[in-house]
């Protein structure tokens, strides 16, 4: 058997093919720049990278396609389910990490911390009086996405004294009020009343630009808006523009359409914005728990099982599965 990785997982994660696969590293985003090894591999681990229809087509002996994490948007997954080919994704592993994180840049935002560090590093001293900073207690949180890692995050914010107003176009008022949130049909509606706005969604044809000027114009001018999910969300170009001109008072995004940016990004030059590396999921307990949820899945659909934790479950339906 053998494992290609684009990037390698924890050591955690490789021991469990200790013995069992051949493993590969690439160390390289993209599987076409090495199909010679993608030639005979019965699975392909995905990190920080993306796999596309022309890959999978060019990989005959692929049997499994893992993703350490919930998001697959870098992966087509059209094409592994035409072909048979489950893609395993890692539900639960990441939540508290990516909830703490959201949670933390809402801290870090409301508390003014990046700028009064820079600015009282560089000798000014009376930033202290720069007058951003405000409590969080009692303040509304907009959980766009009340999923996993949105529920999380608004727990953690209701231990914190904060209210919070839910929106999940696949969860019914019912299930939304029962987890102590105010219920939104309309996002836009949420926006206009949030203090802060979290997002909790994955990237999709219906998601991509659902906050754009046209929201952003919405929310308070004193509003935040954290996103942790995925780049394309938000549309980077107005979220410049609105912290430029005040239109909102700050943002934080752990998550960019081109990854890593680069230096000169608008997003990397711009007011009151608080960024980090796609790192939300990065904790030492979230990489051991994704890594290891990964590279168990990827063995169990080797073998023949059908792995419950898949993005496309409707690739059991597949001739391949059902001989």
């Amino acid at each position: 058997m053998k494992f290609v990785m684009t990037q390698a997982v924890c050591p955690e994660g490789l021991a469990l093919l200790e013995g069992v696969a051949e493993v590969y590293v690439a160390d390289n985003q993209d599987p076409n720049n090495y199909l010679d090894q993608m030639a005979d591999a019965d699975a392909l681990i995905v990190r920080i990278a993306r796999c596309d229809g022309h890959a999978i087509e060019n990989s005959p002996n692929l049997k499994v396609i893992g993703r350490t994490g919930v998001g697959y948007d870098t992966v087509d997954v059209a094409k592994a389910t035409e072909l048979g080919i489950p893609v395993v994704i890692t539900p639960g592993a990441n939540n508290r990490s990516v909830a703490e994180h959201a949670v933390a840049m809402m801290f870090a935002l409301s508390k003014n911390l990046v700028e009064a560090q820079n600015e009282m590093c560089a000798g000014n001293w009376e930033i202290r009086g720069a007058r951003k900073a405000f409590e969080l207690e009692g303040k509304t949180v907009g959980v766009i996405g009340m999923g996993a890692i949105g529920r999380e995050t608004a727990k953690i914010c209701q231990g914190c004294g904060m209210k919070i107003a839910g929106y999940d176009p696949f969860l019914s008022r019912e299930r939304i009020e029962s987890m102590g949130a105010e219920y939104y049909a309309d996002y836009e509606d949420l926006l206009k009343e949030a203090d802060i706005v979290t997002i909790h969604v994955p990237l999709t044809d219906g998601t991509r630009d659902m906050i754009s000027m046209k929201q952003l114009k919405l929310m308070k001018k004193t509003a935040l808006i954290v996103n942790c999910s995925r780049g394309g969300i938000v549309n980077e170009r107005d979220l410049v523009e609105a912290l430029k001109a005040g239109i909102i008072a700050g943002a934080g995004t752990d998550v960019f359409c081109n990854e890593p940016p680069k230096t000169d990004d608008p997003l990397l030059n711009c007011p009151n914005l608080l960024v980090s590396p796609h790192s939300a999921a990065q904790t030492r307990e979230a990489v051991i728990k994704m890594a290891q949820m990964c590279v168990n899945g990827c063995l169990a659909v080797c073998r023949g099982e059908k792995w419950p934790f898949v993005a496309n479950p409707k690739v059991y339906e597949h001739p391949r599965w059902n001989p």
